[in-house]
């Protein structure tokens, strides 16, 4: 028995009964105790709607259209639920975007990575960090000029000054789900129902794949997070 389900209403309710008119709770009254279980039935969907009205005052336990409205409240149309996404999925996109870190390297980095699963790469052309020094192995793990031997590794990156406040990311898609388990051939003689999925004469559909976040979630996400008076050039890869 838990708190508002119908046996602890039907429990109280007979509790409050003057006992000297209707005897101890234990007794078994079956005229008064159909009449308190109706009465109990109506009233604990009464608290289990007060429950769930409760619920969707915080954003860890709101669920169902009440999540939308939430992050409608929040972020306008910036941020919509993705089809057959979860509460908990999209809960987290939310929590990501409300409390992200913003106007830094590390927020974008850190937003891009959240909504696709996959970790950009950026660079600046102005930070030494991300450049190649000549001489030094161990700079960053960058080469100079393309020169690949044992002490240089990675694509060569060079430094310059004429594009201040600008950056260069490349953004990967998220896997894409959905579909592609079940192509084959639509010519396997033992297979039927040619609209079967998973089997070998179901013909697949690029409709039926779905991505967490759109090429249009990937730009939002990094103009939302990206400083003042930056320039930051955006290509997005598989």
């Amino acid at each position: 028995m838990s708190i508002g389900d119908s046996n602890d209403v039907f429990g109280r309710l007979k509790a409050a009964l003057p006992q000297r008119w209707f005897g101890s709770t234990s007794d078994s009254m079956p005229v008064v105790d159909s009449i308190l279980a109706g009465l109990g039935t109506g009233l604990t969907f009464i608290y289990s709607l007060y429950a769930y009205a409760k619920a969707q005052t915080r954003l860890l336990t709101c669920s169902d259209g009440f999540l939308d409205i939430f992050a409608s409240d929040f972020f306008g149309s910036s941020i919509q639920r993705k089809a057959n996404q979860s509460d908990a999925s999209f809960r987290g996109v939310i929590q990501a975007n409300l409390f992200a870190e913003k106007a830094t390297r590390k927020g974008v980095v850190n937003v891009l990575t959240t909504i696709t699963g996959r970790a950009p790469v950026v660079f600046e052309p102005n930070r030494v960090g991300d450049v190649a020094i000549m001489g030094v192995p161990t700079a960053g793990g960058q080469n100079y000029m393309g020169i690949q031997t044992s002490m240089y590794v990675g694509p060569a990156r060079m430094a310059s000054t004429a594009t201040p406040y600008q950056a260069f990311i490349i953004a990967y898609r998220p896997q894409a789900t959905g579909g592609s388990a079940g192509g084959a051939f639509t010519d396997a003689p033992t297979q039927a129902a040619l609209n079967t999925p998973l089997a070998k004469s179901y013909t697949n559909s690029l409709s039926l794949l779905t991505s967490s976040a759109t090429d249009a979630d990937i730009y939002a996400a990094v103009d939302a997070t990206r400083p003042v008076g930056t320039i930051l050039w955006v290509s997005i890869s598989n």
